[in-house]
């Protein structure tokens, strides 16, 4: 079971979710612009993907930047700003019990498979 933090307006996380549908994965599908993570499962998140919390987060979006976030700011304040502002988190993200992946390039999902 794979869960998919999907952007719908998103090309690149319309293709995930086709890739895996395509490979027979089965998928539960998370809006989270609509049903944002808590900075629990954020935190949890990261810890599967293995990354530092800015390497989850879109910097380039305005948000980031009215908010004053860096990317040398620490992960618990990266973190929070996600949970507040579902906007600044990469996407696609596929996540399973054990593992996460971002979906960039959309081919990364492969892994998760």
């Amino acid at each position: 079971m794979i869960t998919y933090w999907h952007n719908p307006r998103c090309s690149k996380s319309r293709a995930g979710l086709a890739l895996l549908e395509e490979r027979g994965a089965t998928v539960t599908v998370r809006l989270y612009l609509k049903d944002a993570p808590s900075v629990a499962e954020l935190t949890a998140v990261q810890a599967k993907l293995g990354l530092p919390a800015i390497e989850m987060m879109r910097t380039g979006e305005k948000i980031f930047k009215e908010l004053n976030l860096s990317p040398s700011d620490d992960d618990s304040r990266l973190i929070t700003a996600m949970a507040t502002h579902p906007i600044l988190i990469e996407r696609p993200i596929a996540i399973t019990e054990e593992t996460a992946i971002i979906g960039r390039p959309t081919e990364a999902l492969t892994a998760i498979l």
